[in-house]
C-alpha cells in the first residue's frame, strides 16, 4: 500500500481522572447546592434545584494531542510507531508512559 497516515495520539498517566458523576448526586451536596443559589439566585427564597434524570457530568484530566505521519503499509505498527514518537520528543516521563490512539487518517 502506498499513502500515508495522519495519526493523533495522547500520553497516559497514572494519575488521569476519567469519572462520570450524576447531576442528581451533585445537586444533593449541600455545598454545591448553596453557592448555585447564591451565584444564580441570590435574594430570592424557597428556591429548589433539579436535574433531568439520567444527566451526566464527566470529569476528566484535560490531554493533550499529538499528531505523526506513517506509512500505510505500517498500519500494525501504529502504537509502536506512537511510543516511539513519545520517546522521541520526551513527551513519556515517569507516571506517564502509556499511549492512548485517538485517530487515524489516511491523507493519500
Amino acid at each position: 500500500m502506498e499513502g500515508t497516515m495522519k495519526v493523533s495520539y495522547s500520553v497516559l498517566c497514572e494519575n488521569d481522572v476519567a469519572l462520570e458523576i450524576r447531576l442528581e448526586e451533585i445537586l444533593a451536596n449541600e455545598k454545591i447546592l448553596k453557592a448555585v443559589k447564591s451565584e444564580f439566585a441570590k435574594g430570592l427564597r424557597n428556591i429548589v434545584l433539579s436535574a433531568p434524570e439520567g444527566a451526566v457530568i464527566e470529569l476528566r484530566t484535560e490531554k493533550r494531542e499529538y499528531e505523526f505521519t506513517a506509512g500505510k503499509n505500517d498500519f500494525a505498527d501504529l502504537l509502536e510507531l506512537a511510543e516511539e514518537d513519545a520517546r522521541k520528543h520526551r513527551r513519556l516521563k515517569k507516571g506517564c508512559d502509556g499511549i492512548e490512539l485517538i485517530d487515524i487518517v489516511t491523507i493519500d
